[in-house]
């Protein structure tokens, strides 16, 4: 019987072995560090930052010393090719949509190590890190300029998003049927993200779509991702009454 059960334990331990020996790469891949640590990892000479998104999106803005790699691009195989599977591999999107389908092909086409920059560039703009932004001049609103725009009335409720951003694209309805509602009591503003980076930063929105909700300048809701209709006024509901009780 005792040496029934020695046997059997070894079987777990052996068990145990072969399953962490199967674990695929990727999978250590994906346990990406900070976003300081990988800052100071893409400055090194010897790094490759890879832009998943299209070249329109490029042009306006990117990170210092990336390349443009469109998976929907004509030259997408060509581009590839030109790259090194030794180098260390930073690839990054609007969030990580894009950026993973296009880390995962480099994987299997035998690349060494890449990583997805965690939460995209909407994260590391609105981490306070610099990129290369060709905005036209014009189009940016100081926080001064936001500020007074966020009491413009009683409720503004801001949508910070962009035209590039799938799931942006998916509140657009919920916000519109909010616009058309008689008796909905915010004033709805929409911020391109790709136009104001710098007031991305200052607010520190890191992730596309985010919904703030303002009360006379003054922030009282913050939500990113999606949102329904019936929510939104919820919250709405929820300090319109808060006020009315301390008043």
């Amino acid at each position: 019987m005792k040496y029934l059960k020695h046997l059997f334990l070894m079987l777990l331990l052996l068990e145990g072995a072969l399953v962490k020996a199967q674990q695929p790469l990727s999978t250590v891949k994906e346990q990406t560090p900070s976003l300081a640590v990988l800052a100071t990892k893409s400055k090194a000479a010897d790094a490759q930052i890879l832009d998943a998104r299209t070249s329109e999106e490029f042009a306006q803005n990117h990170l210092s010393g990336a390349i443009n790699i469109d998976p929907a691009s004509a030259s997408h195989e060509k581009d590839i090719a030109a790259l090194s599977k030794d180098k260390p591999t930073f690839v990054y999107s609007i969030a990580n949509g894009r950026s993973a389908a296009l880390a995962k092909e480099l994987r299997e086409k035998g690349f060494k190590e890449v990583i997805v920059l965690p939460g995209g560039i909407a994260n590391w703009i609105g981490s306070g890190y610099p990129i290369v932004n060709n905005a036209k001049k014009g189009i940016s609103l100081s926080l001064a300029q936001f500020q007074t725009l966020t009491g413009s009335s009683d409720f503004v409720l801001v949508d910070f998003g962009s035209k590039y951003c799938g799931a942006c694209k998916k509140l657009i309805p919920v916000l519109d049927t909010l616009e058309k509602k008689t008796g909905f009591s915010a004033k709805i503003v929409r911020i391109e993200a790709y136009d104001q980076t710098a007031l991305l930063k200052e607010l520190k929105i890191n992730q596309l779509p985010t919904l703030v909700l303002y009360h006379h300048k003054k922030q009282i809701w913050k939500k990113a991702g999606q949102s329904t209709s019936a929510e939104i006024e919820a919250v709405i509901a929820q300090h319109q009454t808060e006020l009315a009780k301390s008043n």
